[in-house]
């Protein structure tokens, strides 16, 4: 009897810590969004600098500015080439994010690269439960089989013992 209610109330912790994923999924992207606005606003701003100084483009303007005697102009040049390259990541993930499931919105999210964003997410994260049905199911299947993984040491342990008594 005992047992069972152990079981009963690991689910229930498994399965509201599960619905927390697709919420904090849909937090993800928004911060993710926000991000990629900023980096594409100063991409663009990039690229006029570009157009106004008569470079091919952005890239050819880095290209210039990161061969410059002045220290200054190769850092600002640097700076400029990992926000572009920054764009092309975020890129990346706003199409995982428009496009795909939850997995792979969670193993995107979730890549040791983007652990810190992750954190700073955490931040401003509040408890909910999500109301769309993908997330209640993923919740759902996700809680049973967190469930099954912690209990199963205690299932397996309790044949064991059953098995000894016979």
């Amino acid at each position: 009897m005992i047992g069972r209610l152990i079981d009963k109330f690991v689910f229930a912790v498994a399965f509201l810590v599960s619905l927390q994923m697709p919420l904090l999924v849909d937090h993800y992207h928004q911060y993710l969004s926000g991000l990629y606005s900023a980096t594409q606003w100063q991409v663009d701003g990039y690229a006029a600098t570009a157009k106004a100084h008569e470079f091919a483009d952005v890239q050819a303007m880095i290209a210039h500015h990161l061969k410059n005697a002045e220290p200054s102009v190769r850092a600002d040049a640097q700076q400029k080439q990992d926000t572009v390259e920054l764009l092309q990541e975020l890129r990346a993930g706003m199409d995982i994010f428009a496009n795909g499931h939850l997995l792979e919105k969670m193993v995107f999210m979730l890549h040791p690269e983007r652990i810190h964003v992750v954190k700073d997410v955490l931040h401003n994260f509040n408890v909910g439960i999500p109301l769309s049905p993908g997330g209640l199911l993923f919740g759902l299947v996700f809680g049973l089989l967190l469930n099954v993984l912690i209990m199963l040491p205690f299932r397996l342990m309790s044949v064991g013992r059953r098995a000894q008594q016979h």
